[in-house]
């Protein structure tokens, strides 16, 4: 007589092997690919392809331009996360207390998400211009100091900072919206039944601690998508001035597929990729263990 177990474990790997043969083929097959072809010295093009062990890494490390690419995609991340997860939830709480015209406003601030960001880049390069843009017509109106954006080193990378805020928020706001309607509404009665009824102490008692799953997951989200900024360093700045706005999606592109230096773009995609999964898990584990499920 068969093992009812046995057959039971059976049928459910027979159930399970189509998604891992496509997660293999679709996700885990290119990552091994691209860590192989790292260990390489081969260039595009090229006949052979020989082992080249760490050689790539050891001159990813002697790289002066790949440590300007690292700290300016950390600082590019540093900046527009935070930034879009408080705006995406003060976004969120502005248009749930809305009595009318919330689909207005969720259509509005959801759109730079689904709009074509290469189109929108011609927007902000006006918008960002020296004389006539939109940016500095305001700081001049308020008595400001102006700059040329997009063409100071100071200033280049918090520009394209503030371009993935834009683009990233209607998604922060979509998700927190749905994090305060999973929220029940007897504990707001409740805290009103204790005399704690006040916005603020709304928000800090129930609406913030409820919040802990959206927030994990909206910061995670966010995060991957800063760490994946390239569209708007290319068509905007090419990653000048003098390198201000270089990161790392950017010199992998310029290695692999300008240089055709594919084995050095492949190491660079690695460290890219354990970068982004390392932050991602800090992040996520951290705010996990402040978060409340209820």
């Amino acid at each position: 007589m068969a093992n009812p177990h046995r057959a039971e474990a059976i049928a459910g790997t027979l159930l399970a092997l189509p998604a891992f043969i496509l997660m293999w083929l679709m996700l885990l097959g290119p990552a091994v690919a691209v860590g192989l072809l790292s260990l390489t010295d081969w260039n595009f093009g090229e006949p052979r392809i020989g082992f080249a062990g760490l050689e790539n890494y050891q001159e990813l490390w002697d790289d002066r331009v790949f440590w300007i690419s690292l700290r300016n995609t950390v600082i590019y991340v540093g900046v527009s996360v935070p930034a879009t997860v408080l705006l995406g939830l003060l976004a969120a709480i502005a248009i749930e207390g809305a009595g009318r015209g919330r689909g207005f406003y969720r259509a509005a601030y959801f759109l730079p998400v689904a709009s074509t960001l290469l189109a929108m880049a011609l927007v902000w390069e006006f918008m960002f211009h020296p004389s006539v843009g939109f940016v500095n017509q305001v700081f001049r109106g308020l008595g400001l100091p102006t700059a040329d954006w997009l063409q100071n080193p100071d200033t280049a990378l918090f520009a394209l900072a503030a371009i993935g805020v834009w683009q990233n928020l209607g998604l922060a706001m979509v998700l927190f919206m749905a994090g305060l309607k999973a929220i029940p509404p007897d504990l707001y009665e409740a805290l009103a039944m204790d005399g704690a009824d006040g916005a603020w102490e709304r928000f800090r008692r129930v609406t913030w601690p409820m919040l802990g799953p959206a927030l994990v997951f909206v910061v995670a989200i966010t995060a991957i998508r800063s760490f994946q900024v390239f569209d708007t360093v290319q068509v905007l700045t090419e990653g000048g001035p003098s390198k201000s706005t270089e990161v790392l999606l950017f010199t992998m592109v310029q290695q692999g597929f300008t240089f055709l230096r594919s084995a050095y773009g492949a190491a660079i995609t690695m460290v890219f990729l354990v970068l982004t999964l390392a932050i991602t898990l800090a992040q996520t584990t951290i705010l996990d263990r402040r978060a409340h499920y209820g």
